[in-house]
């Protein structure tokens, strides 16, 4: 009788779980982590430094040379 109370609890710590979880999951898009674990703040910095090479507020070879930085 005294598991009557806990299944509905334990059922609904487990949906509360899940959610978070999937909360997570989707706040980090799979493309800006790397296979060996990299940070997803190194993905945004990549687009920044994209953005400014693109508007020509820094040149090719500075360009490649943060990119090279940025991806080790």
């Amino acid at each position: 009788m005294g598991l009557m109370g806990i299944v509905p609890l334990l059922v609904i710590g487990l949906v509360v779980w899940l959610v978070v979880e999937e909360t997570r999951r989707r706040d980090v898009p799979p493309s800006r982590v790397s296979a060996q674990g990299g940070q997803p703040a190194v993905g945004r910095a990549l687009d920044v430094l994209e953005e400014r090479y693109a508007r020509g507020e820094i040149d090719r070879e500075e360009y490649l040379e943060r990119r090279r930085d940025l991806q080790r």
